[in-house]
């Protein structure tokens, strides 16, 4: 009988992206009308000038299964090659069965595991930790890691904070087993602190909170976000995050070669790279096109830099998000 695998001697890399958008762009002058604010104000305090919502058709399985067939595609893989499937999300599409399972009947497969991930704008990261998890442990050999959000369904269309920064999205990533130490990814390192919960949340609707008429009366089934404070705090959380995961690991900040941070708002990267010192040729951005797509922003945006080649093989990347909870989370890896 032979041995079981040890954890160490494997390996996860990413042999495939994809992302998703919805057909109708909305953009900053569409919502400056009935704001009352000028197009230009709108990109001066977000960075933002176009984001994407979802018409009625669309729902977050169908960007899921979109983002997931151009990954697998890039990969050279099919459906049934997959182990498992992890989706992050919280704009799911009911509160079960998990969005991962309509994504797994979607994608025409059965019998493997399928469940959800919920950890707000840093849920892909969770996801990909617990990929690399089962791959390193040998208990799998291809996981696809999806990130779907639906944010416009949510949101207060008179409320500032909210309405001119969230889009909907979806980006999607195949994390493949491997044994080559050179490649893939090196290490992830998840943080939440929940004293924070209140800074970003969908107060009604849950069991605290059904819906009701009452609770449709204050709008207490839309997205909230106490800006300033969430801008201070993730700011400093995930600054410090960096700083002290490039030192365990050994790599220092200047000899990374691209910079993915979560896409939530122009001047939160702007300030990030200058805390950090990291020059703005090295960081992925695709918020002034995209808007912030939560949990979406770094698949989608590892996805935008891996098809305009980017990301080159070897190449030392840097991923770091944060969002509500407070949730926040970095990963290193090496290309290819």
């Amino acid at each position: 009988m032979s041995e079981r695998p040890n954890m160490h001697q494997y390996r996860s890399r990413i042999s495939g992206t994809g992302s998703a958008l919805p057909a109708r762009r909305v953009e900053n002058q569409e919502i400056a009308d009935y704001l009352g604010k000028d197009p230009s104000y709108i990109f001066r305090v977000s960075g933002i000038r176009t984001r994407y919502w979802v018409a009625s058709q669309e729902d977050c399985s169908s960007l899921a299964e979109q983002a997931s067939r151009q990954a697998l595609d890039q990969a050279r893989l099919t459906p049934n090659d997959l182990d498992a499937i992890i989706v992050s999300t919280t704009s799911p599409e009911m509160a079960f069965p998990s969005t991962a399972c309509l994504l797994q009947a979607r994608l025409g497969v059965s019998g493997i595991p399928a469940f959800d991930c919920s950890a707000s704008c840093s849920g892909f990261l969770y996801g990909l930790s617990m990929a690399d998890c089962f791959l390193r442990a040998g208990q799998f050999q291809r996981c696809l890691v999806v990130a779907s959000e639906v944010k416009s369904r949510t949101l207060d269309r008179d409320d500032l904070s909210t309405a001119i920064l969230f889009g909907d999205g979806a980006g999607a990533a195949i994390l493949e087993r491997s044994s080559n130490p050179d490649h893939g990814l090196v290490s992830i390192r998840l943080h939440a602190d929940g004293h924070y919960h209140d800074l970003v949340k969908i107060a009604g609707g849950g069991s605290r909170q059904p819906l009701s008429q009452a609770v449709l009366d204050d709008r207490l089934q839309t997205l909230r976000i106490q800006g300033a404070r969430l801008y201070r705090i993730a700011v400093r959380r995930l600054q410090q995050a960096v700083v002290d995961h490039v030192a365990e690991e050994q790599w220092p900040v200047d000899e990374l070669d691209q910079v993915i941070f979560h896409q939530a708002n122009g001047r939160m990267i702007t300030q990030l790279c200058r805390m950090l010192g990291i020059a703005p040729e090295r960081c992925v951005t695709i918020i002034e096109h995209v808007g912030n797509t939560s949990s979406a922003s770094i698949a989608m945006a590892l996805d935008s830099a891996n098809r305009t080649q980017r990301l080159q093989k070897g190449n030392r990347i840097l991923l770091g998000t944060f969002g509500g909870g407070l949730t926040w989370a970095t990963a290193l890896m090496r290309w290819g």
